[in-house]
């Protein structure tokens, strides 16, 4: 019999292999995403808790953003699933960015505005398909309402779920100098995730450190990301979100904007070009 994992990673995939929302909306109408990796963490983590006092008090554990679309339910922390998956970009879209140096390329604003779009159809799909199947389910920020961004004490620009956090706590990746979730596809990706009222076997952290797959961190060499940057927003002491903001939405929107025709804000120059951009880097990539 087929395990839930299985049948779970088989939904998500199938669906970027072959539903046309997976799609650059370009002239060759290229696929915006390779294949998913997919992952799963337990709702009563104690992860989630951690998460929750290190980056504030408005982050949700899985129980509070589960109860919030389903406020009747009596469900215990032990039986909801995070299910997180990454998407990542296609070697095209990677070698096209890698060679920019100020502003991205075009196929990586495509993939930030409607390789996004597909995230968010891949989440509405997988919900759908638990909920067929009897699974309540929720997209935390891919979908909720209540999905909002805050201020971390800490940090900085955050919000109420973080969707490379869920991914690091279902095994699929550690953070870079960079704040990118670095994965077994590189850093080059996007993430998403569902919270569902399904039993799903965690998938193994094998990690210790948040910070493991990254050179700089681990090794004390690389830091390739920091003049990748062409905010001025990372250095040796980490990444300054809001000068990345001010350089997405005041150059690089009203670029997307004036020379291609669409809203995008993504830029990723710091995800290409680096060690990390499409795997986990061994020791002597630094």
């Amino acid at each position: 019999m087929e395990s839930l994992a299985v049948w779970i990673e088989d939904v998500i995939k199938a669906f970027i292999a072959s539903s046309p929302e997976n799609s650059l909306r370009n002239q060759d109408e290229e696929k915006a995403w390779a294949e998913p990796l997919v992952g799963f963490a337990g709702g009563a983590d104690p992860i989630f808790d951690f998460l929750k006092r290190d980056i504030g008090e408005f982050l949700w554990n899985p129980r509070e953003i589960f109860l919030l679309s389903y406020p009747r339910s009596h469900v215990s922390p032990h039986r909801l699933t995070v299910i997180s998956w990454i998407l990542p970009q296609l070697d095209q879209t990677k070698a096209d960015n890698r060679a920019a140096k100020r502003l991205p390329a075009e196929r990586w604003l495509r993939s930030r505005k409607f390789g996004e779009d597909c995230n968010v159809k891949l989440a509405a799909h997988a919900v759908k398909i638990l909920e067929e199947r009897g699974y309540r389910a929720v997209a935390p920020s891919l979908l909720s309402p209540s999905w909002k961004w805050q201020t971390s004490h800490r940090y900085g620009f955050a919000s109420n779920w973080s969707e490379r956090h869920a991914a690091y706590a279902a095994g699929l990746g550690t953070f870079g100098l960079c704040d990118g979730l670095i994965t077994k596809a590189g850093k080059a990706i996007r993430c998403g995730s569902v919270v569902a009222d399904i039993g799903v076997a965690p998938s193994a952290r094998t990690y210790q450190d948040h910070h493991a797959y990254c050179l700089f961190y681990t090794q004390g060499t690389c830091g390739k990301c920091i003049p990748r940057c062409p905010a001025g927003a990372i250095s040796k002491l980490g990444h300054d979100k809001g000068k990345c903001m001010m350089f997405l939405y005041s150059t690089v929107s009203p670029h997307a904007s004036a020379v291609y025709g669409f809203d995008s804000y993504g830029c990723g120059l710091c995800q290409t070009g680096v060690p990390c951009e499409s795997a986990v880097p061994a020791s002597d990539e630094g």
